[in-house]
C-alpha cells in the first residue's frame, strides 16, 4: 500500500514537472522571441526615420534649417504628439522627431525611443539624451535644433524668419528667460548674474552651442541641484558654451507662455499675442492643437489674399506705364478669351487692381447710388425693415479687425519714434457695401497719443479713418460631384422606387436585397382652427408636392373646434385619404380653446410619429416644393442638428409698389423680390427636428402653458439653444480622460440650430387680427408681425412722402424737438 502510495505521489510529481517545465520553456521562448523581434524602427538609421537623404545639406538643401526634437511619452504618442505631427509639424522648415522611452514605436510618426530613458517625470535624462542624440547623429546636417514639448504650438514661417536672421554659425541659446518663481528663489542653485531658458514654449540652439555642451552632457546628468530639466540645460549650457539664456524682453511674446495651464488658448483666439508669436504654450489637448491650427491657416490664407490684391494692383500700374489697353487678352489676359470680349473675366485686373479709393463704383443713375449706413451705439440702415436696429456680432468683428489693423500699422515703428498711439472708442461711422469691389467704411476715432521720449505727453485727439476692404478674386475649387444635386436627383429619381418597393414590403415579404435604403420620414405637424378655405389650399399643395410626388412623407393635423365645426374639415381629410389609401393621414381633435404649443406638444407625443422620424412643423399658411423637403432632410440631423427654415413671406397684395394686386395662380411658384415680400429672419415657428430630439429631457415638447398666437416658438427655441451649449467633455485622440468618461460624454445630445433663407417655402399674405386679450409679449410680436406685413419699406417711403401732411407734422416734430433742446442748454 505504501509503495503504491508512492509510485502514485511519483507519477503526479512527474506529471506536475513536466507541465511547469513547458511553461517555462514556453515562456523563455516568448521571451526570446520578444527580444529578438526587431520592430521597423529599429531597422531605420536615424536618418531614415526623419526622411533625411544622403544628399541633403546645408548648402543645397532649404529643408535643413532647423532640427525639431520633440519631447513626449509613450501614453501621448496618439494623442498630442500625433496633433503635433498632423498640424505643424509637417510644415517645419526642416526635420522633425519624437523623442520617447525605450520601446516606443510608431507606423507612421518619426519616433525616437532612447535607450534606457522611460516616461518618469521630471524628464531630466530624456531631456539631455535627446540633446545628445541630436549631436550625435545631426550635429552637421542642420544649422539650428530645438528642445520642444508635445503641447507647444509653432508658426513654421514665422521661425524660419526668425532664424534665418540670426547667424548660426555662433553660439547662440535663445528661449524665453527665467529665474525661477519667488517660491524657487534661490532654490535652484544660480548665481545672481545665471538664468536658464523655459522649455515650455521652446528652446533654440545654433548648432555651434550644441557641438559644445554634447560632449559633456554626461557630466551635466551627474551633477543635478534640481528637478527642473530646463534649469540644468540651461546650467550646462553657461558651464560648457559660455552664453547665458538671450536676456531680450520681446522674447516673451515671441516665444509665448500662457500661465492659464489648461485652459490656456480654450477662448477666444482673435487676439495680439495668438498673431505676433512664433511658439504658443502649452496646449494640453489634441482638439485644442486642431483648432490654433485651423485658425492660423486662416490667417495665413487672409495674408495670400491680400498679396494677390497687390499682385493685381501692381499689374495695373504696370500696364499704365507700359501704355498696355485695358482690353488687351494677350499681355494682360484679363478678359476670358472664351466669352464675350465685353464681359469682364472674375480675376480681372482693371477691377481688382483698382487703387483703394471710395469713387471705385460709378452709379449710372440715382438708383444705382448706394446707401450708407450709420453706426454708432446701434446701426441706423435704410435697407432694413428696422432702420435702427443692433449691431450685429459680425458687423462689430469687422470693425474690431479693421480697427486693430490699422493701429498695428500705425504702432508698427512707435519704438524707434519714441511715441505710441492707443485706440479707446469709436465716435461714430458708416459703411456700405459694393458688391463688386468690397466694403467701405469712414470712421471717427478717439485715440491718445502718448509720448514717452523727450518731451513725454498725453493727449487725446480725434481721427477720421478711411477704410475699404476690397473683395479679392473668386477661388473656385473642383470636387468630384455636386454633393447636393446628386442628393437631389437621387431623391427625385429614386422615390418611385424606393417607396414602390416599401408598398409592396408592407403586404408581402419581399427579399432584404431588393430593398434599398429610404430616406427618413418626414411628418407634416399642422395645428388648424377653422379657416377652412386655406386649409383646402394646404392640402392640396400637400397632396400635389408629397403624395403624387412620392416623397415619404406622413400628414399629422391637429384640429381645434368643436364637432359642429369641425365637418367640413374632417370631410377634406377623408377626401384625401380615400383617394390615396396607402398614405397615412390622421388627425387628432380638440375641443379646447386654440393653442399651438398644446398642438405641437400633442403631435409630438402621439403614436402616429416614431422615433426615428423627421417631424416637420408647418402653419396652414405655407405653401413648398420637393426641394423644401430635400432641404429639410439635408439640414436635419438626429441628435446632432435642427433645422429653422428662413422662410419667404409675401405683404399685402393690394399695398404692393408697383403691382396690379393680384396672387400668382396656385401651383404656381411664387415670385421672390423685395417688393413681394421679405425673409423673415425673426420666426421660428416652421422647424424641422426628429422625434427623438424633441423629447430629450432637457426640452421634453413644447411649452404648453401658452395659450393663443405666438411664443410658443420662442421659448422652444430657447430650450434648443440650452441643450446646444451644454457642456461635452469628449475630447478625441487624447489619451488625457479615461475610457469610460470619454465613452459616456459621447452619448450626451448635443443640439446645433441651422438657419438659412428658403426661397420654395412661402408664407402666403393674409390678414392679421391681433386679439387685445393676449398677453403684452406675444401681443406686441403680433402687432410687429402685421406691421412688417403691410408692404416693403420702400413703399412706406412713397406712401408717406405723397401725403404733404405727414411731411409737414415731421418738419415740425423735429423742430419743436430742436427748440426744446436749446431750451435746456440755454438753463
Amino acid at each position: 500500500m505504501t509503495k503504491r502510495k508512492t509510485l502514485i505521489i511519483g507519477f503526479f510529481g512527474i506529471a506536475l514537472g513536466l507541465c511547469i517545465g513547458t511553461m517555462l520553456k514556453n515562456y523563455l521562448a516568448l521571451e526570446i522571441v520578444k527580444r529578438c523581434s526587431l520592430r521597423p524602427t529599429n531597422l531605420k538609421t536615424p536618418a531614415d526615420i526623419i526622411g533625411l537623404r544622403d544628399e541633403d545639406t546645408i548648402q543645397n538643401s532649404q529643408r535643413n534649417l532647423v532640427f525639431v526634437g520633440v519631447m513626449t511619452a509613450k501614453s501621448f504618442l496618439e494623442g498630442r504628439a500625433r496633433a503635433v505631427y498632423d498640424t505643424w509639424g509637417k510644415e517645419v522648415p526642416g526635420r522633425m522627431a519624437f523623442f520617447s522611452s525605450e520601446g516606443s514605436y510608431s507606423d507612421d510618426l518619426p519616433v525616437v525611443g532612447l535607450k534606457n530613458v522611460d516616461d518618469r517625470y521630471p524628464p531630466q535624462k530624456k531631456s539631455f539624451m535627446m540633446l545628445y542624440y541630436m549631436y550625435e547623429h545631426y550635429i552637421d546636417r542642420f544649422e539650428w535644433f530645438i528642445r520642444a514639448d508635445d503641447d507647444v504650438y509653432m508658426e513654421p514661417d514665422k521661425l524660419e524668419r526668425f532664424l534665418r536672421s540670426i547667424d548660426s554659425s555662433k553660439p547662440q541659446f535663445i528661449g524665453q528667460a527665467g529665474k525661477g518663481n519667488s517660491e524657487e528663489f534661490g532654490l535652484l542653485s544660480l548665481e545672481f548674474d545665471e538664468n536658464f531658458c523655459m522649455g515650455g514654449p521652446g528652446v533654440i540652439l545654433s548648432s555651434e552651442t550644441l557641438r559644445r555642451v554634447a560632449p559633456h552632457i554626461p557630466s551635466c546628468l551627474k551633477n543635478l541641484y534640481s528637478t527642473h530639466e530646463d534649469v540644468e540645460v540651461g546650467r550646462c549650457v553657461q558651464k560648457f558654451a559660455g552664453i547665458p539664456c538671450t536676456w531680450n524682453y520681446e522674447m516673451q511674446y515671441i516665444l509665448r507662455h500662457n500661465s492659464s495651464g489648461r485652459n490656456a488658448y480654450t477662448g477666444k483666439l482673435k487676439r495680439k499675442e495668438i498673431h505676433n508669436a512664433i511658439t504658443l504654450h502649452p496646449i494640453k489637448q489634441a482638439p485644442l492643437m486642431y483648432r490654433l491650427h485651423s485658425y492660423v491657416q486662416g490667417l495665413k490664407a487672409e495674408e495670400m489674399r491680400q498679396e494677390s490684391l497687390l499682385l493685381h494692383r501692381d499689374i495695373k500700374r504696370m500696364a499704365k506705364y507700359l501704355e498696355v489697353p485695358d482690353e488687351s487678352t494677350y499681355m494682360l489676359p484679363s478678359v476670358s478669351p472664351e466669352s464675350d470680349s465685353t464681359k469682364r473675366h472674375f480675376q480681372d485686373h482693371n477691377i481688382l487692381g483698382i487703387s483703394p479709393e471710395l469713387n471705385k463704383f460709378v452709379p449710372a443713375s440715382t438708383d444705382d447710388l448706394l446707401d450708407w449706413s450709420f453706426i454708432a451705439r446701434s446701426l441706423y440702415s435704410a435697407s432694413s425693415a428696422n432702420p435702427k436696429q443692433k449691431i450685429d456680432s459680425a458687423m462689430r468683428e469687422g470693425l474690431e479687425d479693421a480697427i486693430t489693423e490699422v493701429m498695428e500699422n500705425i504702432n508698427n515703428y512707435s519704438r524707434q519714434r519714441g511715441r505710441v498711439i492707443e485706440f479707446r472708442e469709436l465716435l461714430y461711422g458708416y459703411h456700405r457695401l459694393d458688391a463688386l469691389h468690397g466694403q467701405d467704411m469712414i470712421l471717427d476715432l478717439l485715440l491718445i497719443y502718448k509720448k514717452y521720449r523727450g518731451k513725454k505727453m498725453t493727449v487725446p485727439v480725434r481721427r477720421h479713418l478711411y477704410v475699404q476692404r476690397a473683395f479679392t478674386g473668386i477661388f473656385v475649387k473642383e470636387v468630384d460631384e455636386d454633393f447636393y444635386n446628386v442628393t437631389l436627383q437621387q431623391s427625385l429619381l429614386g422615390s418611385l422606387f424606393q417607396n414602390g418597393m416599401a408598398r409592396l414590403s408592407s403586404h408581402f415579404t419581399m427579399p432584404s436585397g431588393l430593398l434599398s435604403p429610404t430616406q427618413d420620414k418626414i411628418v407634416f405637424v399642422l395645428p388648424i382652427a377653422g379657416r377652412l378655405g386655406t386649409f383646402e389650399r394646404f392640402l392640396r399643395t400637400y397632396e400635389r408636392v408629397c403624395v403624387r410626388g412620392e416623397q415619404h412623407c406622413d400628414l399629422l393635423v391637429v384640429i381645434f373646434g368643436s364637432p359642429d365645426e369641425l365637418g367640413d374639415h374632417l370631410q377634406l381629410l377623408h377626401d384625401l385619404h380615400a383617394r390615396h389609401v396607402y398614405q397615412q393621414v390622421n388627425w387628432i381633435q380638440r375641443s379646447s380653446a386654440f393653442s399651438r404649443g398644446v398642438a405641437l406638444d400633442v403631435a409630438a407625443r402621439s403614436s402616429y410619429i416614431r422615433q426615428e422620424d423627421i417631424i416637420l412643423f408647418i402653419d396652414v399658411d405655407m405653401v413648398f416644393e420637393v426641394e423644401t423637403l430635400q432641404r429639410v432632410r439635408m439640414h436635419t440631423q438626429r441628435g446632432k442638428q435642427v433645422y429653422l427654415p428662413i422662410v419667404f413671406s409675401q405683404y399685402d397684395p393690394q399695398r404692393r409698389s408697383g403691382d396690379a394686386g393680384g396672387s400668382e395662380d396656385e401651383g404656381e411658384t411664387p415670385r421672390i423680390d423685395d417688393e413681394r415680400g421679405y425673409f423673415r429672419q425673426f420666426g421660428f415657428g416652421i422647424c424641422a427636428i426628429y422625434k427623438s430630439d424633441i423629447l430629450d429631457e432637457d426640452i421634453n415638447g413644447f411649452d404648453k402653458d401658452i395659450t393663443g398666437w405666438g411664443l410658443e416658438d420662442v421659448k422652444f427655441l430657447e430650450k434648443i439653444v440650452r441643450v446646444g451649449t451644454r457642456q461635452r467633455g469628449f475630447l478625441a485622440n487624447t489619451a488625457e480622460l479615461a475610457m469610460d468618461y470619454n465613452e459616456a460624454a459621447e452619448q450626451w445630445r448635443r443640439l446645433s440650430v441651422f438657419r438659412a433663407p428658403d426661397p420654395t417655402l412661402v408664407h402666403i399674405y393674409h390678414d392679421i387680427s391681433c386679439d387685445v386679450q393676449l398677453d403684452a409679449p406675444q401681443y406686441n410680436m403680433c402687432l410687429g408681425t402685421k406691421a412688417n406685413s403691410l408692404g416693403s419699406t420702400r413703399l412706406m417711403e412713397q406712401l408717406f412722402h405723397s401725403s404733404p401732411e405727414n411731411v409737414q407734422f415731421a418738419a415740425d416734430f423735429n423742430r419743436q424737438k430742436q427748440q426744446q433742446q436749446q431750451q435746456q442748454q440755454a438753463r
